[in-house]
């Protein structure tokens, strides 16, 4: 800055650095007293736009939108997930609502919620105009089971909680194990036909036809779904099951307990003249974990390799390394 002298008093002149300075020591005050999350409206997946501008205290309906929010970091906002959030296991010192299809206003209203994070199949929709029309922020995420899908829904929570860079890091992570679960792939000669069974108890069983999650991971494991005439689930049949003659039969954890273990599996219909019966290849795993396209899908799809394909090579990079 200069002075300058008269004969009477000392003037001052600023000089252009130090307006400049001046400049951004007014940004930086301004900045300071902004609120801590800027206002955001976003689309959701049923169209409806949805402002937030305020995460403190988030409610996360579905299992896939829950682990993506730890998985990036964000878990600090959250107070309450639905009952079908049981990962990481953190999330059972939150408070629990229903399940994500089977939600209640008065249970969501009852938490305080500053914002609702809902998988598009959260319902019913009486129940969630129910919460917008009392002036909670609800917003659907995409529900689809795909691959894309979970890029698509980990890029809209970064940008949510501003933590894209964590987000666009566990894409990468994602990619980079479905590169190797392609390697993989491309290295076995014959497909396995894989018999996914729906269960709950020995009276409800479904097997999985095309448009499923379960259909999806199988190809994506280098399986071939043993049933491809007809769209999403039906009743298990044992004329069906012994015409499918499936290689490998899978089935969730909670599923596979729910008949009884492998025993009742092979007490089903049909199951025991199968090659998977009598080669003892009966598989389960945790629902979430296998079907929910959650940040762990690669993860999900090398362990349904290894089942498939025992023995198979999981590397990395693994053609470079063997050579032409």
């Amino acid at each position: 800055m200069n002075f300058v002298k008269s004969t009477t008093e000392w003037k001052f002149f600023p000089s252009d650095g130090f307006v400049i300075k001046a400049f951004a020591l007014l940004i930086m005050l301004f900045a300071t007293i902004l609120p801590a999350n800027a206002q955001q409206t976003y689309t959701g997946s049923d169209g409806v736009e949805v402002t937030i501008d305020d995460l403190s205290r988030v409610v996360s309906i579905g299992s896939a939108i829950t682990e993506t929010i730890y998985a990036i970091g964000a878990e600090d906002h959250l107070i309450a997930v639905d009952e079908s959030s049981t990962f990481p296991g953190e999330t059972e010192n939150l408070t629990k609502v229903p399940f994500t299809r089977n939600l209640s206003a008065e249970g969501l209203l009852s938490v305080s919620p500053s914002v609702i994070l809902a998988s598009a199949a959260a319902g019913p929709p009486t129940v969630v105009n129910q919460v917008r029309g009392a002036g909670i922020p609800l917003l659907k995420l995409t529900a689809d089971e795909t691959v894309q899908a979970a890029f698509e829904r980990t890029r809209q929570l970064g940008q949510i909680f501003e933590n894209e860079e964590a987000a666009e890091q566990l894409i990468q992570n994602m990619k980079a194990d479905l590169d190797i679960a392609a390697n993989a792939r491309s290295r076995v000669a014959e497909k396995p036909t894989v018999l996914f069974i729906y269960a709950r108890g020995a009276n409800m069983l479904m097997v999985a036809g095309n448009g499923t999650s379960a259909k999806t991971m199988i190809e994506l494991a280098g399986g071939e779904n043993a049933f491809n005439s007809f769209e999403g689930y039906k009743p298990l049949t044992a004329e069906a099951v012994v015409e499918a003659n499936p290689d490998v039969i899978l089935m969730m954890n909670s599923g596979i307990q729910s008949v009884g273990g492998k025993e009742g599996v092979l007490q089903t219909p049909g199951v025991s003249l199968t090659k998977a019966a009598k080669k003892e290849r009966i598989y389960s795993m945790d629902g979430a974990y296998l079907l929910n396209f959650g940040p762990r899908v690669g993860e999900a799809v090398l362990d349904l390799i290894a089942k498939f394909y025992p023995g198979v090579e999981l590397t990395e990079n693994l053609q470079a390394s063997e050579g032409p």
